[in-house]
């Protein structure tokens, strides 16, 4: 998958430590969970996961999706969804998370699904703005005061 200078890739060995090691704004750690997790999430659900790095054209990890996609999930929330998204701190807002949201999004469609859903804690320095911002509504809580996004396709 490719749009302009970014393109997506499989996490992968050769790109797991670069996704770890991304940079992230003050304050922003709290809402991210490593994207070695997604490695150990793909070998229990290899058929569900979906881990990718985000490359520039230097071939330079500059940010880091997870989805899952599992039609048979009995929580209608989890069925389509992003479960992390990460973007460097020096390229946040220059396109990479919506780049990426994008891609899953056609993964997504391309698998039958007609929405992606997201989790997100609120916060000052949370994904609410994020994810309000590429185009997800808010449909609802969890039982832990989580937001519930929706994004139609």
């Amino acid at each position: 998958m490719c749009m302009g200078e970014l393109r997506l890739e499989e996490l992968s060995a050769k790109t797991i430590v670069a996704a770890n090691n991304l940079s992230l704004r003050r304050g922003q750690e709290q809402f991210v969970t490593p994207p070695s997790y997604a490695i150990a999430d793909a070998y229990l659900s290899p058929v569900t996961s979906w881990p990718r790095v985000v490359l520039n054209s230097e071939d330079e990890v500059v940010g880091f999706i997870r989805g899952n996609f599992d039609p048979e999930s009995t929580q209608e929330e989890f069925r389509s969804c992003i479960w992390r998204v990460t973007v460097a701190a020096s390229e946040q807002g220059t396109g990479v998370g919506r780049f990426a949201v994008r891609a899953l999004a056609e993964e997504a469609r391309h698998r039958g699904f007609d929405r992606v859903t997201a989790v997100w804690e609120p916060g000052d320095d949370g994904p609410e703005q994020f994810f309000l911002h590429v185009g997800f509504t808010i449909s609802g809580e969890t039982q832990y005061g989580e937001n519930i996004g929706v994004l139609g396709l």
